[in-house]
């Protein structure tokens, strides 16, 4: 009996640190689930972001969770790359995305890879064009030049005029393929000095929204 419950005692505590090691891995703090919804919130804390750990996260709990059919967003945005890949995985799951607060930036890609999409009263979906500052390019071209070859900074300009368009493309290409008007989707890439947020009306007419 007491060999047992050294047993069961050993394997619970294997259990609680696995998970804490899994928690810390995936980045929990932004991931709540609620019933079949997965409400993902980046406003929680003063600097969270739509960040790389979010990858791993949202797809361990949504593997976690079968019941799962809706996400729910609230995010300023954050890292385009990362917005993509969460993109693909709530496709791949077939589910729901719905604003709850904001969704602006990057955030609108989640959205967008709902198969049913809607906004809660008072909620708002935000557009801007994307940019790259003086210094982030400058830190860039400084730790990329040798493995990319840019002899001088005019090769890494040239470099990212090229990559910019094919930016602008794909970004294009995934809004039509989700069924937004392609005028629509022309003008949320307009150079802008501020955030744009089109009214229900216009989103539910260009296709941003289903119902």
């Amino acid at each position: 009996m007491f060999t047992s419950c050294k047993v069961a005692a050993l394997t619970l505590g294997l259990a609680l640190t696995s998970a804490t090691v899994w928690a810390e891995e995936v980045n929990m703090v932004d991931l709540t689930v609620k019933g079949d919804t997965l409400v993902f919130d980046t406003t929680t804390t003063e600097d969270s972001e739509i960040d790389k750990p979010d990858i791993a996260a949202f797809l361990s709990v949504l593997r976690a969770n079968t019941n799962i059919t809706t996400v729910q967003l609230n995010s300023s945005g954050g890292s385009v790359w990362s917005a993509e890949e969460i993109s693909r995985i709530i496709v791949d799951f077939e589910l729901d995305t719905v604003v709850n607060g904001r969704c602006s930036s990057s955030c609108v890609m989640l959205l967008l890879a709902g198969t049913n999409r809607s906004l809660t009263r008072g909620s708002k979906i935000g557009f801007h064009s994307r940019s790259w500052s003086a210094s982030s390019m400058q830190r860039y071209y400084e730790s990329e030049k040798e493995s990319e070859g840019w002899d001088t900074p005019f090769e890494f300009g040239s470099w990212s005029y090229r990559d910019t368009y094919r930016e602008a493309h794909e970004l294009l290409s995934y809004l039509v393929d989700r069924g937004v008007d392609p005028v629509f989707a022309i003008e949320t890439i307009a150079l802008r000095e501020e955030m744009w947020y089109p009214s229900r009306r216009e989103l539910t007419e260009a296709g941003v929204l289903t119902n």
